[in-house]
């Protein structure tokens, strides 16, 4: 029995023969594990598919002693720009030229001539800043990937913030859309610094950023690989096991 087209969400043709455009903002626990894994991407993409990525990441923190272990970053990288630190890993590695921003959007990089914003950010605050900042420029993202994530639990969605723009693409609510507390300022940040792998371990499991970074990275593999997707997301529990699936908005 064939799976109904309406429960799917297709790649526009737009993407097809040609590298596609990732702006990564943050590098830290989600973020390192997904540049990590949008290069593996990279090269399943360039074996299978017309397609392949060249990723920017922007990111102005610096490692610290408190990120080895549960982020992907060594002793000698202490100090070090994390952006920078990984991407150059990655390029030598990998022969890639992705690039490398040590800042904040949309101060030290707008979102022009982005084709997919990945954002792996700590508050609402920042997701509400580079969501004003999709109005600002000449072309808006087709697809914004946002990750987050608590101690023992996280989630990832894929919207659609253009397609209003572009009729050809189905509309998928933005995670500023889908949870609209987030656009709510009264409530305060809570992202401060731990000072220790032990403090950082009892802030977040070890294996969280990984699981959230894997789930959304398979998620992307369907997208850009296979040309379709059949959910926008899902809620993740490590203390229970259970992955609970978010289902694509019906077409009216």
């Amino acid at each position: 029995m064939q799976s109904d087209t309406r429960d799917r969400h297709f790649l526009p043709a737009a993407f097809d023969n040609r590298p596609i455009r990732i702006l990564l903002v943050g590098c830290g626990g989600n973020g390192a594990q997904m540049l990590m894994g949008l290069a593996s991407l990279d090269t399943a993409l360039r074996a299978i598919s017309s397609r392949s990525l060249h990723v920017t990441v922007v990111d102005d923190d610096i490692v610290t002693e408190a990120n080895l272990g549960r982020q992907p970053f060594y002793r000698c990288d202490v100090g070090n720009s994390k952006a920078r630190t990984l991407t150059e890993r990655i390029n030598l590695a990998h022969g890639l030229s992705w690039e490398a921003v040590h800042g904040r959007v949309p101060g030290a990089i707008g979102v022009d001539g982005v084709d997919m914003l990945i954002t792996c950010v700590d508050t609402a605050s920042a997701r509400r800043a580079i969501g004003a900042a999709l109005g600002v420029g000449r072309s808006i993202p087709s697809y914004w990937m946002d990750l987050g994530n608590r101690a023992t639990d996280g989630q990832y969605l894929i919207g659609c913030p253009n397609s209003a723009n572009d009729k050809t693409v189905r509309r998928l609510p933005t995670v500023l859309e889908a949870f609209p507390e987030l656009a709510d300022e009264s409530l305060a940040d809570d992202n401060a610094p731990s000072c220790s792998v032990a403090e950082a371990l009892e802030r977040q499991s070890l294996f969280v950023n990984r699981v959230v970074a894997s789930h959304a990275l398979a998620l992307l593999f369907d997208l850009l690989a296979r040309g379709s997707i059949n959910r926008a997301g899902a809620f993740l529990n490590l203390a229970s096991g259970q992955a609970v699936p978010i289902p694509l908005p019906r077409n009216s």
